[in-house]
């Protein structure tokens, strides 16, 4: 077999060392090919080339955190999802929290995962999973942003307000930490002007509008993020089998806050937050955000800046992961 390995240097959780342990791990069993990234987006051109390269290259692994694991799905479908073609994937978690490596099963630690990669590979063990597609709204103002893939989470509003502020801190030399994102969680709601009256609205094709939401979670798989070892719920019903699902919430009053924050550290795989300003919609193929005024957007835990506009797209078997 002939694998692309890209790691990322920065990723949280690993060393120098280890990394090198896992790559020679690695290359005992394949024909091995790593490339250290050097700058943000290096991982989606790699990714890319793979894809390009179809022909010569049977698999593709990111050693990383989702921020890495997200660069390299865009690079692979820079033209589109084709399972069949396209090199596998496959993840070895380095980063803090490691949703999608979770989320498929996968152990949280690199040294394990790398062993459970190599028995899948030996035993051929591959799933192909969806995945959700971003792209601009035609006649918005966000009309000429660019196609997005995320492989495990979106959000528009409260939730990427917080990332940008986790985001803010770390390139002021915070380390990223479980206790850091409470801290900015705190802030985000103290500082949140939107939080009684919400400016979002949710179109979809053949139904009635969904208005007056304060924040959209859009998530492709369950559960939605971690909490150290504490797995959070926030749409229980996702799957990597279905297409996206939606939690809005129409206020963050005090009470209310204090009340779906109990019930999201609380949840399970059969109940998530729930409540007369929650609204959960299930297995949506097409569907589009618009805000009265610009919000955060946030995609598998990466801050994009301000949208007022973004049309979602789930889809169903769009890329094979060895697992």
């Amino acid at each position: 077999m002939r694998a692309l390995l890209v790691v990322n240097p920065a990723a949280t959780t690993t060393s120098a060392r280890t990394r090198d342990v896992l790559i020679h791990a690695l290359a005992s069993e394949m024909k091995l090919e790593t490339v250290t990234t050097e700058y943000r987006g290096h991982a989606r051109d790699l990714g890319r080339r793979a894809a390009d390269n179809a022909d010569t290259i049977d698999l593709v692994v990111a050693l990383g955190g989702d921020g890495t694991v997200n660069e390299v799905v865009n690079g692979l479908l820079h033209e589109g999802p084709d399972p069949e073609r396209l090199p596998g994937f496959a993840v070895v978690p380095g980063g803090s929290t490691n949703v999608f490596a979770r989320a498929l099963g996968l152990p949280n630690d690199a040294v394990e995962a790398t062993g459970a990669l190599l028995d899948a590979l030996r035993t051929g063990s591959e799933r192909t999973v969806s995945l959700g597609l971003t792209k601009g709204v035609p006649g918005t103002e966000d009309e000429a942003v660019p196609e997005r893939w995320f492989t495990f989470c979106a959000g528009l509003g409260f939730d990427a307000g917080v990332i940008g502020r986790v985001e803010q801190q770390r390139e002021r030399g915070k380390r990223s930490t479980h206790a850091l994102y409470l801290r900015q969680v705190v802030r985000q709601f103290l500082e949140e002007p939107h939080r009684r009256h919400g400016v979002i609205s949710l179109e979809r094709p053949g139904e009635d509008p969904v208005t007056d939401l304060v924040l959209a979670i859009v998530c492709n798989t369950s559960p939605w993020t971690y909490l150290g070892n504490r797995p959070l719920y926030a749409s229980p019903e996702a799957s990597f089998e279905t297409a996206l699902d939606v939690l809005g919430l129409s206020r963050l009053s005090t009470p209310a806050v204090t009340r779906y924050a109990t019930q999201l550290l609380t949840s399970t795989p059969e109940r998530g937050p729930h409540g007369k300003h929650a609204v959960t919609l299930h297995d949506l193929t097409d569907f589009t955000l618009h805000s009265k005024v610009p919000l955060p957007l946030q995609m598998d835990g990466d801050h994009l800046g301000l949208r007022t506009s973004v049309a979602f797209t789930g889809v169903r078997r769009a890329l094979r992961v060895i697992v």
